[in-house]
């Protein structure tokens, strides 16, 4: 086989049905979906757990365990290459970071990431560090403050 000898695969995509479009299309006035009923209705039908009115399967079996869903610390997160488009001698806290536009929320802290490289001497104050960042902040010369 060769390059010129290729085709388009006909079958490989059919066209998009357009359901509720005259007579010649099969799908018309109804839409294919019978008349009346909780089927035919936008958002019909029953949820993938209705067991016919029986007591679905998660309300029968018992909870256990703790979630922590509710106390977990969610951070703000940047990168030390974002820091880049500081000035030499700039203070990074987060009313920097928002002013600048790299970081919207401030969540429950900040957390300073390793992605990148540090081309400028800065004072960082963040909740939380990662190794790679702190390795990177203390190779380029700037300083680290926990808040």
């Amino acid at each position: 086989m060769k390059l010129h000898n290729l085709e388009k695969n006909p079958y490989a995509s059919s066209t998009k049905k357009r359901v509720g479009r005259g007579p010649g299309s099969g799908l018309g006035k109804t839409s294919g979906k019978g008349q009346k009923g909780q089927k035919a209705r936008s958002g019909g039908g029953k949820g993938p757990t209705f067991e016919g009115g029986q007591l679905p399967l998660f309300r029968r079996l018992p909870k256990r365990g703790f979630k922590n869903a509710l106390f977990k610390k969610v951070y703000a997160i940047v990168n030390i290459e974002d820091l880049n488009k500081f000035e030499n001698g700039d203070t990074v806290n987060f009313a920097s970071l928002k002013a600048k536009g790299i970081v919207k929320k401030e969540y429950d802290g900040l957390k300073v990431l390793g992605n990148g490289k540090l081309e400028k001497k800065l004072t960082i104050q963040a909740s939380k560090f990662s190794k790679s960042a702190l390795d990177k902040i203390k190779e380029s010369g700037s300083t680290i403050e926990v808040i």
